[in-house]
């Protein structure tokens, strides 16, 4: 560790975080380009500023779609972008540790390796870790014993469902429904209520502040937005209990499909996790009263995580730092796409 780089890297569809060895510190943000044709714009924060008010004819999004690289082009300008920001002297001769989805093919898999051995970073040695092992060392589980663990992780734009047992991830689902799903489904909400249309980034705001599962609190903020009729802006007074109604949504579709889950999994298993409780992580259990609202659904009791976002990159970090643990992290080795 002495003359090498070290990274963790975890790629999300709304943010990226970067844990460097060297800094010791972990830095986020977000997975986002702007561009005009081939023209690059804005990238990171400075892109998602321009998120839904960009004009028609400059694209603003994020090179992953549902947890997989979508766009490799866009997505190593990104990274590059951003660890340019952490040490001006990286890209060279680094060990890059990527928490990456399970089930991938092997041209996905030699994507994250391209990614850091193309144009912009070169000779990097890539190692992959399963995104629920990641999370899993972050929360402490232990992944040896036989018993088996539940780890849910809700993020951006999907909800993934793992149980790991004697160190193998023996049971996974992931559904497309995340954090970007619950704020189009509040637009929707505000949209049939109001007849009002607002961005997603004001349902976002809208979520964080007013989004309360199991509490009846009565709230209201004042939006601005087009009129669904006139199509001219508006003002509106929007209560929180539209907001949780569109939540709520995505919620029961989450519950139903972990529900449903569990009752797949073997008798044995299940019944050590419910002696244990589910561990529940990703950047979209921040909504309060979550693990409550799901426990209340499934009749299993959650392990809420108050890493977050960040839990999987945290992972990586234990990882780099303790030998006995990187035989969690998979070599990826150069082959021609």
């Amino acid at each position: 560790m002495l003359f090498r780089n070290y990274y963790g890297v975890d790629l999300g569809s709304s943010t990226v975080k970067v844990y460097s060895v060297l800094r010791n510190k972990t830095y986020i943000e977000k997975n986002m380009v702007a561009y005009r044709k081939r023209k690059i714009l804005a990238m990171g924060n400075e892109a998602y500023e321009m998120f839904e008010k960009a004009p028609a004819d400059i694209t603003v999004n994020s090179p992953m779609a549902f947890g997989m690289i979508a766009n490799l082009e866009l997505q190593e300008i990104v990274l590059y972008s951003m660890m340019r920001k952490i040490d001006h002297t990286t890209g060279l001769g680094a060990d890059m540790y990527f928490t990456v989805p399970l089930d991938m093919t092997p041209v996905e898999k030699r994507a994250y390796y391209h990614l850091v051995n193309g144009h912009w970073l070169r000779k990097n040695r890539v190692f992959m870790v399963e995104s629920p092992i990641a999370d899993a060392i972050a929360m402490n589980v232990d992944l040896d014993k036989k018993e088996g663990s539940m780890i849910v992780n809700i993020g951006a734009q999907s909800t993934e469902f793992s149980i790991i047992t004697d160190g193998k991830i023996i049971i996974s689902r992931k559904i497309p429904i995340g954090g970007r799903q619950m704020n189009e489904s509040i637009c929707s909400e505000i949209r049939k209520k109001y007849n009002l249309q607002i961005g997603t980034r004001t349902a976002k705001r809208l979520k964080l502040v007013m989004g309360r599962l199991n509490d009846q609190k009565k709230e209201a903020r004042k939006v601005v937005g087009i009129d669904s009729v006139s199509g001219l802006p508006r003002e509106e007074v929007v209560s929180a209990s539209v907001v949780n109604e569109g939540i709520i949504n995505c919620v029961n579709q989450i519950a139903s499909e972990m529900k449903t889950f569990l009752e797949r999994t073997p008798p044995q298993i299940a019944y050590h996790i419910a002696q244990e409780g589910i561990y529940l992580t990703g950047g979209s259990t921040r909504l309060p009263y979550l693990d409550n609202y799901l426990a209340g659904y499934t009749g299993f009791a959650f392990n809420l995580s108050d890493l977050y976002e960040t839990s999987a990159v945290r992972g990586l970090e234990k990882i780099i730092r303790d030998r006995d643990l990187r035989k969690w992290a998979q070599p990826v080795k150069q082959k021609k796409l």
